[in-house]
């Protein structure tokens, strides 16, 4: 079914808190048509001016999801988190309506279960994913931070000493490390996939990719 949605399909997004007002707001900026919703008429209007299509509705109330069309969409994603009651009732609305993909917001493991067994195609964590990524970047080498669901992550971060002034060979950063430096960005110039012959510097800033426990100790490096 995910197969078969258009990779520009519009998107329905409910609720207008934090979470829900930024993926709302990003995906405008994307280019996607974007209908949210909410059921306060001041967050309604906050972000009418930033979000191109904004209505006040009660996405508790199927009649009211039925009226603003959210049956049409193949996409939507329940950004409601601070009531776990709306926003189970909410995915069940979604799910009678037969939208194909449906991303809910999860506060908690077990709020998450009883989405996945009504319907929701993907939970979300994003306390507790933001938390995650933190911890990661606090320790100062690294800039972003991106982890995959099995324990392999995607880091920009500044290059350790071992591996700078030589190339991506005479540093064994793949058969030492077990990691792979994906693109590397010099001051002043775009990024470049790194080859074999790439020469890291003291300013340049890279791209890796590993798993989570390779790069904690890679980044550690002295």
């Amino acid at each position: 079914m995910v197969d078969r949605i258009k990779h520009d399909a519009p998107v329905l997004v409910i609720g207008l808190g934090r979470f829900g007002a930024a993926t709302a707001g990003q995906l405008d900026r994307l280019g996607r048509e974007v209908l949210a919703i909410d059921d306060n008429d001041g967050l309604v209007q906050k972000w009418s001016e930033r979000i191109t299509h904004t209505v006040q509705a009660d996405a508790r109330n199927i009649d009211a999801l039925r009226q603003i069309g959210a049956g049409e969409f193949s996409i939507a994603v329940v950004a409601v988190g601070s009531s776990i009651e709306a926003s189970v009732l909410i995915t069940a609305n979604l799910v009678d309506l037969k939208v194909p993909q449906i991303w809910a917001k999860a506060i908690s493991k077990s709020h998450g279960k009883i989405l996945e067994r009504i319907g929701a195609n993907h939970v979300i964590y994003p306390e507790a994913e933001a938390g995650e990524r933190v911890a990661h970047l606090v320790s100062g080498r690294m800039l972003d931070f991106i982890e995959f669901d099995d324990d392999f992550a995607l880091v920009k971060m500044h290059p350790p000493k071992p591996i700078r002034g030589k190339n991506l060979t005479e540093s064994g950063v793949r058969t030492r490390h077990n990691i792979t430096v994906v693109g590397v960005k010099s001051p002043g110039k775009p990024f470049t996939y790194a080859t074999e012959k790439t020469v890291v510097t003291d300013h340049d800033i890279i791209i890796v990719s590993g798993t989570s426990s390779d790069i904690e100790k890679f980044s550690a490096l002295e």
